[in-house]
């Protein structure tokens, strides 16, 4: 990777973000998780000790049925699968975990716990043990991908299936606006990159990546940003997620090995995408297809976070693909 991309103090980002949002005021505690009160089928709210550290998870649907586990994005956590939780969980088995420093799940400070994609990964696979979970389908949302695609590295026997929305396996998928964040602080990690990438971190931002592209930005729930900002400002967030944001480098170098397995083992592959999505935009999905041709490519009217609008699409398309008929 070169310099081509090294803008001023993440100037786009800050400008496309500031320009069209308005900061959002933040509660003091996070907003309680969205009621299942619609539905018969209840969502449970579960914690497990991984390796000396709480990991919450959210579970639904019969433990008998097949398994789908919902891996996040950034900046959110579980809470982003309120809505298709239970939405399938009456065909599906469903666990949504929170990782290390996200949402329910402990977040020991960035001195007393390494973050990494290879560490927070590891605790959803010490959480899957725990489960006695030994077959899953992966659905991956921006951060998800990078832990889901290490998961079927390490076990491609276990997983049965991709669920792949708005998450990046390939260059080709990287808009110009995170380049222009992430690849100075890749390369050097100093005051001047650091104070790029907090426009990551703030709430014009965590707002605009959920209004983004959206059909109808009036239908996409406020609560969304000021839970997930609510988090992000608990003290010492800022300097973990930092560290994350340097190491998604390593997520990069292991593309390569990602698509060998891809053409390897041809995981049956539902592809969900928000076309208009700025940070992982659309060729991304397409590159899928160059390792993963049997793929399912479904587009969606929407942005970085498709659920709020797409929730029954989203639903309907998976139970198509992987349901028992």
């Amino acid at each position: 990777m070169t310099h081509s991309f090294r803008s001023t103090a993440g100037g786009l980002l800050a400008t496309s973000a500031a320009g069209l949002l308005a900061a959002t005021p933040l509660p003091a505690a996070a907003a309680p998780a969205h009621s299942t009160a619609h539905t018969s089928i209840e969502t449970l709210y579960r914690t497990a000790t991984v390796e000396g550290r709480k990991v919450f998870y959210r579970e639904a649907g019969d433990p008998a049925a097949p398994t789908i586990v919902l891996l996040h994005g950034f900046p959110t956590s579980s809470h982003m699968y309120r809505d298709l939780i239970p939405a399938l969980a009456d065909k599906f088995h469903v666990i949504a975990p929170d990782y290390i420093g996200f949402g329910q799940s402990d977040a020991p400070s960035h001195t007393a716990f390494t973050y990494s994609f290879d560490n927070l990964t590891g605790h959803v696979d010490g959480l899957l043990d725990q489960l006695h979970l030994t077959s899953y389908i992966l659905y991956m949302q921006d951060y998800g991908g990078p832990i889901g695609f290490r998961l079927f590295a390490a076990h491609p026997d276990r997983v049965k299936g991709f669920v792949i929305q708005n998450t990046n396996a390939y260059l080709e998928g990287v808009g110009d606006l995170p380049k222009q964040i992430f690849l100075p602080l890749w390369n050097k990690r100093d005051a001047a990159t650091e104070t790029a990438a907090r426009s990551f971190l703030k709430a014009e931002t965590t707002q605009f990546q959920y209004t983004v592209g959206a059909k109808n930005p009036e239908a996409i729930s406020p609560d969304n940003w000021v839970h997930d900002q609510a988090l992000l400002d608990r003290p010492g967030t800022d300097a973990y997620q930092l560290d994350l944001l340097e190491n998604y480098k390593t997520n990069v170098a292991l593309y390569d090995s990602w698509h060998a397995a891809f053409r390897k083992y041809q995981p049956k592959t539902l592809i969900v995408w928000g076309k208009a999505d700025p940070f992982f935009i659309p060729a991304g999905a397409e590159a899928f297809k160059t390792d993963l041709p049997n793929a399912n490519l479904v587009w969606l009217d929407a942005g970085h976070f498709v659920l709020d609008e797409n929730t029954p699409r989203v639903a309907q398309e998976i139970k198509a693909t992987f349901a028992a008929k």
